[in-house]
């Protein structure tokens, strides 16, 4: 039977159990995020309203504040635990605001914000086309949208490792480049840019290897009737064809996506059927006025 990766629920409830000890294995999410930071010299006005969506732990909402500083920087996460780390960065000259929230229903008026930022968070979500959709609806027109997230590419070694370990062993799939573009145009982002790259980390050994899996999430992505620590030996074994100087490697391609929010007007579709937003300065400005 096909499985189509982690549930909601088992997303928040694994991100709960590791709020407090993520940071210190989240080594390959913290390089892509300062890479992604340096992505943000591509925006075009500043931003009065940043949101971080999947914040995490909150390093990078502290990033945010600290370039953005008379901005209101909000961190979203569905995690109670992750956004309790997050409050921890907050202070009194620079604070950060969270919300406990998933990413289909943002608690957020329509175009109330400048800048969506997102850190290696969308490939937890089944489908990017409503996921656009609702950032489409919060984003101001003219805003910036400025994201990564885990490609097809990703756990290739570990993907075909696991899979011989167990029969029902699996590997929940990642959406491919081309898919997020066309669901970026597809929800009415404009000016949409996309760009992959290929990082490689490597491990002494598998104990090491599931320790990281299991203290990022990333676990959730492997599903089977088996445990990850009761197939460790079975996975050394399938691992051999993959191993680089006796070293584990683990291949991820990360995806990056800038797009703008369209001008006032222009539809995007919902279960509804097309919806066509105007702000409220927008028709003030068309207001004929009186003689």
């Amino acid at each position: 039977m096909e499985w189509n990766g982690p549930q909601v629920r088992e997303v928040r409830q694994a991100f709960d159990q590791v709020a407090g000890r993520y940071d210190r294995h989240a080594a390959l999410e913290q390089e892509v995020g300062n890479r992604l930071l340096e992505r943000l010299e591509y925006q075009r006005r500043p931003a009065q309203r940043i949101l971080d969506l999947g914040c995490g732990t909150g390093q990078l909402c502290a990033e945010l504040k600290r370039s953005n500083r008379k901005a209101q920087v909000i961190g979203l996460d569905s995690s109670v635990a992750m956004l309790k780390q997050m409050k921890k960065r907050s202070g009194l000259l620079r604070p950060l605001k969270g919300v406990c929230a998933d990413f289909a229903e943002l608690p957020l008026a329509d175009q109330s914000i400048d800048l969506v930022f997102s850190n290696l968070a969308f490939q937890w979500c089944g489908d990017p086309t409503a996921l656009f959709n609702e950032i489409r609806r919060v984003l101001a027109p003219g805003g910036m949208l400025l994201f990564s997230s885990l490609g097809v590419g990703t756990f290739n070694e570990l993907a075909a490792a696991w899979e011989s370990t167990h029969e029902s062993a699996r590997m929940a799939p990642f959406a491919d480049i081309l898919e997020l573009g066309d669901a970026l145009m597809t929800a009415g982002f404009v000016e949409p840019v996309m760009d992959a790259e290929r990082i490689s980390l490597n491990y002494p050994g598998v104990s090491s290897l599931l320790e990281e899996l299991e203290a990022t999430g990333m676990a959730g992505f492997l599903s089977g009737d088996i445990q990850l620590r009761e197939s460790t030996r079975a996975l050394e074994a399938a691992y051999e064809p993959f191993k680089l100087n006796d070293r584990y490697p683990v291949s991820f391609e990360v995806v990056y996506g800038t797009a703008f929010g369209p001008a006032d007007g222009q539809p995007r579709k919902t279960a509804q059927g097309d919806v066509v937003t105007f702000s409220v300065d927008a028709l003030r400005k068309t207001k004929p006025k009186r003689d």
